[in-house]
């Protein structure tokens, strides 16, 4: 058995074994990578080492600790309390809304995990008081974020004309950018019709009387005073808690976490800071600062989450430093037949992404495309287009920054149903992605 072939023989036992005993896949994965490298390959620790993503590992930990005391001290519950009036009765519109904020960072230049470490746990928690699928809202801010991506002034869609052009073939941002836009826009609809269809079904909202705000459950209601001038609006299918109009003032603790979060997302989208850095340090500063207040923030910190990517990436790593990754776009490339040939480098953009870096994995695979291009039966701008959208409409995996963001700012009781639900659409993305966009954007262009 070749390495190559252990490798991926590997990986997929790791996920059989996570799958079978819900043994977290990070910490096989790291064993995997220490297996596969000192015993098989001839690597050393150093080296595996150096596949840890140090950057994702602080990302992680800062949004949650961040976040974590925004909840402590009242401030997330404060801003979904507001979030929530302003809907009003609108909340079928609720996971567009999120969808259309989300791709605004992106557009804008911003990198995805930005604006997603942002919105997540406030869209998370605001369609939780509507009751609505978290599987829903978790994936239209995931793939509202994606809209953006190769926008002319975002890194990646910088990375992909860059690259196109240092290859001396001809690039168009701006059909770069509308192709991935219209891909993303079409799986949002996807999406809605998948997972909100009990959205759809209720019908006109009604609204509960002392709220303004929409009955979450669908069903009758009825209300009970707590004591605390808010309403328990209770339904066949949920419990929540609905404030009254008269909803409190900020306190200061509150104020200056509002204050800090402005600050790590002044500092990430529009100085170009490093998020994960800005959120650990406004974290840590909070905590000096109102140590009462967020008292027990460490606690959200979604060390299971932080595991099991930084795990993942390790090993993906690994298979890209000993040329494993490499060696099979080559083989790709060099197929007879240039149709067939794009869609297994489509298919193994989206099956690497899922796992590892996409400006990475486009970084790589475009080069490898040249000479399939330089046959002239294939677009060259269509297959571009194609191995973008491959390459990161499967980022909605819990393995990927942005999905395991996503995750990791869930309320804890959602957790494990929304890493189960993106789960699912992002590896079943590893195959819809790829052949949807060859379809699009190879075959037909060609034909």
């Amino acid at each position: 058995m070749s390495i190559d072939v252990l490798g991926i023989v590997v990986l997929a036992l790791i996920f059989a074994l996570g799958t079978w005993r819900s043994v977290n896949l990070g910490a096989l994965a790291l064993i995997g990578a220490v297996a596969v490298g000192t015993l098989v390959a001839g690597v050393g620790l150093d080296e595996i080492y150096e596949g840890f993503p140090a950057d994702i590992f602080v990302l992680l930990v800062g949004m949650t600790f961040l976040f974590g005391v925004a909840t402590a001290n009242g401030t997330v519950e404060w801003v979904v309390d507001r979030a929530a009036h302003r809907v009003g009765d609108h909340a079928k519109v609720l996971p567009w809304v999120l969808f259309a904020v989300a791709a605004v960072p992106t557009t804008a230049g911003a990198l995805g995990p930005a604006g997603v470490a942002i919105l997540a746990p406030l869209g998370l928690r605001l369609s939780q008081r509507y009751n609505i699928n978290p599987v829903l809202t978790s994936l239209m801010i995931v793939h509202g974020s994606a809209v953006g991506n190769f926008s002319p002034v975002n890194v990646l869609g910088a990375i992909v004309n860059q690259t196109m052009e240092r290859e001396g073939l001809s690039s168009n941002p701006l059909l770069l950018f509308a192709g991935n836009l219209a891909f993303n826009v079409m799986l949002g609809g996807v999406i809605y019709w998948i997972y909100g269809g009990a959205l759809r079904r209720r019908g006109a909202d009604r609204s509960d009387t002392t709220s303004g705000l929409p009955d979450p459950t669908g069903g009758d209601v009825a209300q009970v005073p707590d004591g605390s001038g808010a309403v328990a609006v209770q339904g066949a299918a949920a419990t929540t808690i609905a404030p009254s109009r008269s909803l409190p003032t900020l306190t200061s603790p509150q104020i200056v976490t509002i204050g800090a979060v402005l600050v790590v997302v002044t500092g990430a989208m529009i100085f170009g800071l490093d998020i994960g850095v800005l959120a650990l340090t406004a974290a840590v500063v909070l905590r000096l600062v109102t140590p009462k207040s967020s008292e027990g923030a460490e606690k959200s910190i979604s060390w299971n989450v932080v595991l099991l990517m930084c795990g993942i990436i390790t090993y993906v790593a690994l298979l890209q430093h000993i040329g494993t990754i490499g060696r099979i776009g080559h083989a790709v490339a060099g197929l007879s037949l240039p149709l067939l040939a794009a869609f297994i480098i489509c298919l193994i953009a989206a099956t690497v992404s899922a796992f590892a870096s996409s400006a990475g994995t486009l970084g790589a695979l475009i080069p490898l495309s040249v000479p399939l291009l330089a046959q002239g039966e294939v677009p060259v701008l269509g297959l571009i287009i194609a191995l973008a959208v491959s390459a990161t409409a499967v980022d909605a995996t819990p393995f990927s920054t942005v999905g395991a963001l996503t995750v990791a700012n869930a309320p804890v009781s959602q957790q494990q149903r929304i890493f189960s639900g993106i789960l699912r659409w992002g590896l079943s993305m590893i195959i819809v992605a790829p052949v949807a966009a060859w379809l699009m954007f190879v075959l037909v262009p060609s034909l």
